[in-house]
Formats: structure tokens, sequence, C-alpha cells
């Protein structure tokens, strides 16, 4: 009797695990998807999402692969991501389903409060190398970055950097928590999170990006009124095969319900 019993539950656990739906991908977007989802199941007893972290190409490469349903991504799908999707039959769907603002941030004991575009490229690309060279004090400048499989990587070089390279032997951090807890402990340390993920243990800088002569501090407000710069949609990709598995849990997310989510988390709704 107790083998039948153990038996079924085990049947059980293997149909609730391959009907849950996965999320996977960027950890920028893994706060919005992970609230969003624990309220869909509120709402909706019965289904199951299980989210995870790992980064935009980690997310992408999983579906790809069919160990995800949905790939949460901090940047767009790569044209090589896309054909390798293609290549194994795949037509994929992209749904914005919120927006960012990128901060930069340094040690709240740094007295440098502003930093222009193409400062922060030489910092980032190993040209400016001390803070006294930008109106700090005298000491080395410790850059620390996304790892290569993250979107905020990706975003960052596009929009900040111009697609330069960043610097050789640059710090790469494998989430962007790591990245706050590095900036936070190490006085001559820069770095950049998205701006859900911004506390008191580091500052963020105004940035300008027309050579000083406006300089705007990261915030929702400023990034809905487009008056800060570095601001990027956050996406979710699917196979159209699977359309009808997740399209529940994306309307959900971009319903009012999901978008006030997307608000208290510290995004920026589509509406």
């Amino acid at each position: 009797m107790k083998k039948t019993i153990l038996a079924v539950a085990l049947f059980a656990g293997i149909i609730a695990g391959a009907s849950a739906q996965k999320i996977k991908g960027s950890d920028t977007t893994l706060p919005l998807s992970q609230k969003a989802a624990e309220s869909f199941m509120k709402a909706n007893p019965g289904k199951t999402v299980i989210v995870t972290g790992g980064g935009s190409g980690v997310g992408i490469s999983a579906l790809v692969e069919n160990t995800t349903d949905i790939a949460q991504s901090s940047r767009k799908i790569k044209f090589s991501e896309k054909q390798k999707l293609q290549e194994a039959g795949k037509t994929v769907k992209e749904v914005v389903i919120a927006y960012d603002a990128l901060a930069i941030v340094v040690n709240p004991a740094n007295k440098v409060n502003k930093l222009t575009r193409e400062q922060l490229e030489g910092i980032f690309t190993g040209k400016i190398k001390n803070w006294k060279e930008v109106g700090g004090d005298d000491v080395k400048i410790v850059p620390y970055s996304r790892e290569t499989s993250s979107g905020t990587y990706e975003f960052f070089k596009e929009s900040v950097l111009k697609n330069k390279n960043y610097m050789n032997g640059i710090m790469s951090m494998p989430a962007t928590g790591a990245i706050i807890q590095s900036v936070s402990q190490t006085k001559g340390a820069i770095g950049y999170v998205g701006l859900a993920y911004l506390n008191k243990s580091v500052k963020a800088l105004q940035v300008s990006y027309d050579k000083g002569v406006k300089y705007t501090v990261p915030s929702v407000a400023n990034a809905k009124n487009k008056s800060y710069p570095i601001v990027r949609p956050l996406y979710y990709y699917y196979v159209t095969a699977a359309q009808a598995k997740v399209k529940p849990f994306i309307d959900y997310i971009l319903s009012d319900a999901g978008q006030k989510i997307v608000s208290q988390i510290g995004f920026i709704t589509v509406k």
C-alpha cells in the first residue's frame, strides 16, 4: 500500500513538473518575473511557474535546448541566436514586458557624483585609471562588469561604450547582487546595475550624454520622461508553438495587475 501511495505521489510530482511553466534568463528581470509568478499562482490555483536566472544568453540558449518555455532577456535577441532557433525549426516571438534604467554605482565614500558618457567609456575601457582624473580622490578605479552571458553586459557595451571593448582583466560578476556587494565594499569601485537593484549600500551617479551640458540622476520618473539616457526594454521570448502554454502568464504580466508589480519592483511600465 505504501509503495502504491509513493508511486502515485511520484507520478503526480512528475506530471506537475512537466506542466509547470519555466522562465529562465536575465538576472535583471528575475525579481519581476518571480514576484509576478507568485501573484499569478495565487490568482490561478493549480498553475505552476518556475523562475530562474543565469543571464539573458543562458535563457535564450535554454529556449533553443527546450529547457525553458520563456527566455527573459535584458537585451534584444542576437541574429546568431535567431539562426540557431531557425535551424532547430523554431519561430520565436518577442514581447516587451517593462523598461529598465541602468544606474552607474560607486562606493558611498566616493566624492564623485556625476560622470559623462565619455568618462564612463574611458573608465570601463581602461583609459581612465584613477578617480583624480575625473574630479575624485587619488584612488585607483576598480571597474566591475557583468559577465559576457549577461544582457546588461551587452547593453552597457552598446549604449555606454559605443561597442568598444571592455578593459582587459575587468572584474566580471555572475549576478547584479554581486556587483552591489563588491562596490559597497571597495572604495575605488564602480559598476552598473538595473534600477530595481539600487539600495543605500551604493551611490548612483548622475550621467550626461551631451558632454556635460546636462546631468541626470537615474529614476523611474526620469526614465519615463526620457531625460535619463540609459534606458532599455526588458523582453520575454518564447517559441510560437508554446503560445497556448505561455500566453496566460504573459497576458498577466502585461495586465494592470502585472504592470503594478513592474512599478513596485522599480521598473518602468510599458503603458
